[in-house]
């Protein structure tokens, strides 16, 4: 007999060998009919795996979110057998879970299209239907690949070459058809449910290799519920519509091309946009203590071998050589520099911390398929500082940075934020005593940040190569989550780099390096802004404030006359007195997202008045010329200049 323990501390004792289903039966029928899986000992497996030894068991319903992984990977499955039942010669390759739902990867003569995907969907509903049982078998290694080898399955038979020889080689069947998989599943393909729809098609090498056969790869979604997959569907929807791409067009901010892959053309008014957080940034960072300094962006090979980057980081680099044979790397990092200014002059335990601020531009080499508009680039500026300080200082200025990265964030309209612990890669530099220290150091402000009422979390093996950090994953208006700024406590580069303070023992001391972004990369932090505003910037930041249009030629003195009050205090503004209806000029400053009109006639400019125009409000307010001044400098003011 076994044991078996659950949730609530209850337990009962079953003949070894019994399953998971034959236990929620003996428990209630309407728990076993809502159950869908098991964790034995906190491992999710099939509600139908055997239990032979003494094992806590937990339940798991079809509404657990534990279950949504399965949904989505038994709909791979059935994506697989549809495509198998509507073109037989058909091979299938590997199909797994992946963010919001599930693809999986067909060899075929003909590539599928778009047009496939509705007749695809109709199948699978109609498989989903039938509720065939989902079923567990293990084979015998030789037997399983001469099975796929005989149905034409090349693709499989390599896969189960590639399974090591010591691991159960387990086939899932579903009614007549099965695959190679690990599991676990559903007890019945009808438990998947009919809250999926499948999305895009694209191309894949098997196995990533560019030597290897194109595939072709079918995208879906599924969800425990149509309302779930709906919501996903708007977000989606909402997305496409906030694309930074797309209104970088529209609001005429920046650009990109071919020439410059993954780097940002920048117009005017967008620059105009990047400047204002730099401006921002700037004074936050000064009143913080901080100083700005800038260092070279080429740098000597030898420096990079001595930070690390060099060893760790080197397939990320843009590396060149001169003609007298020196090798030198565009900066992909801020923080080597840093140290050399950190350097440069004698320090005392008395002028710790020492905080030293970039606004960096650095380059980092990404795979071209992997560039992403402004998301994603390969130049990108970064606001990057680091704080030079003793052991004992490492808790004091962590929480400094904490409280100063929760405010800025505020100030641009983020307050949902969850604070990661990243720990120790497997690919890093240092010993593992000063690993110990920086990942103590920081699970201590973790700690402190959960006392407080933060949502914290820790990631495994996230940390960057010279030490762990704190990342600051802030939530936008659409629900989707964007990893910005970040803590990194260092104890490796100002030793590999021989920086040293003078202790209050007269004796020299190496400082810790803590590194500090805050936007992080202020490309993505622009293109996160606009799709989180859709656009519609808060006055302060919009790089146009005001668009002043006629109606009239009688009003054109008038309108230059108020575009230079407004620019004499600091309002960026421009005037429209082109030959146009006013309906024109309204539709087409608004497409541009311009927030504020003012729109003025001969009437106006006889009275000194002006009417105001709201982007995204059909409504008008008249206002005297002084008083719209005055106004709409107040709203324009940055948050942290106002008292």
């Amino acid at each position: 007999m076994i044991s078996v323990t659950f949730p609530d501390g209850a337990s009962r004792h079953f003949d070894a060998g019994v399953s998971g289903a034959d236990i929620a039966k003996s428990i209630s029928p309407s728990l076993a009919k809502r159950t869908v899986a098991m964790t034995l000992d906190g491992v999710l497996v099939d509600l139908e795996a055997a239990v032979e030894r003494n094992a806590k068991i937990e339940f798991v319903s079809r509404e657990d979110p534990r279950a949504l992984e399965l949904i989505r990977h038994d709909a791979a499955h059935v994506l697989a057998e549809a495509v198998q039942e509507l073109y037989p010669e058909t091979q299938v390759t590997i199909g797994p879970v992946i963010e919001n739902g599930f693809y999986y990867d067909f060899y075929r003569a003909e590539p599928f299209t778009l047009e496939d995907l509705p007749v695809i969907e109709k199948k699978m509903r109609e498989i989903i239907a039938r509720d065939a049982k989902i079923t567990r078998e293990v084979w015998q290694r030789n037997d399983a690949k001469a099975w796929f080898i005989d149905k034409g399955e090349a693709f499989k038979g390599e896969l189960i070459d590639s399974i090591k020889s010591d691991e159960p080689l387990s086939i899932y069947k579903q009614g007549n058809w099965l695959d190679l998989c690990r599991g676990p599943h559903l007890p019945s393909v009808g438990k998947v449910g009919g809250a999926f729809k499948l999305m895009k098609v694209a191309g894949a090498y098997w196995r990533g290799d560019s030597t290897r056969p194109m595939l072709s790869r079918i995208y879906g979604t599924a969800w425990a519920n149509q309302e779930d997959l709906d919501g996903y569907l708007h977000r989606l929807e909402e997305a496409e519509r906030r694309d930074h791409r797309r209104l970088g067009r529209e609001m005429d901010l920046f650009h990109f091309q071919e020439e410059g892959p993954g780097a940002i053309f920048w117009h005017a008014k967008g620059w105009t946009l990047f400047q204002t957080l730099v401006s921002y940034m700037r004074r936050r960072q000064k009143i913080a203590g901080y100083t700005e300094v800038n260092t070279p962006q080429v740098l000597d090979r030898a420096l990079w071998e001595t930070s690390g980057h060099w060893q760790t980081y080197r397939e990320n680099m843009f590396v060149t050589k001169t003609e007298d044979e020196r090798v030198f790397a565009l900066k992909p990092m801020n923080c080597p520099g840093h140290v050399q200014i950190f350097k440069n002059g004698l320090k005392s335990y008395r002028d710790l911390p020492v905080k030293i601020a970039e606004f960096g531009i650095v380059h980092r080499y990404e795979p071209s398929g992997a560039l992403h508009g402004m998301m994603r680039v390969r130049a990108f500026t970064q606001d990057d500082a680091h704080i030079f300080c003793s052991e004992d200082q490492i808790m004091e200025e962590a929480l400094k940075i904490n409280d100063l990265i929760l405010t800025i964030y505020k100030d641009f309209g983020f307050e949902d934020v969850v604070v990661k612990l990243s720990t120790r890669p497997e690919k890093r530099v240092g010993s593992d005593e000063a690993w110990d220290k920086a990942e103590e150091a920081l699970s201590n402000v973790l700690s402190e940040l959960a006392r407080r009422g933060l949502k914290t979390s820790i990631q495994e093996g996230e940390g960057a190569f010279y030490g762990p950090k704190l990342e600051y994953t802030l939530r936008d208006a659409i629900g989707r989550e964007w990893q910005c700024g970040t803590t990194q406590v260092d104890f490796n580069l100002p030793l590999r780099f021989g920086a040293f303070y003078i202790g209050a023992d007269s004796e020299k001391k190496t400082p810790v390096m803590i590194h500090r972004a805050m936007f992080g990369s202020l490309e993505r932090f622009t293109g996160i802004l606009i799709e989180h505003y859709a656009g519609h910037l808060p006055l302060w930041l919009s790089p146009l404030q005001i668009i002043i249009c006629t109606i009239t030629q009688d009003a054109d003195d008038y309108a230059y006359e108020i575009a230079a009050a407004a620019r004499k205090i600091g309002l960026n503004v421009d005037v429209d007195v082109r030959n146009e209806k006013i309906t024109y000029k309204v539709r087409e400053h608004s497409l541009a997202k311009t927030p504020v009109l003012l729109v003025v006639g001969k009437k106006e400019a006889t009275e000194r008045t002006v009417s105001i125009r709201r982007l995204g409000s059909p409504q008008q307010t008249q206002l005297t010329l002084e008083d719209a001044i005055a106004q709409l400098a107040k709203e324009a003011a940055p948050p942290d200049l106002i008292e």
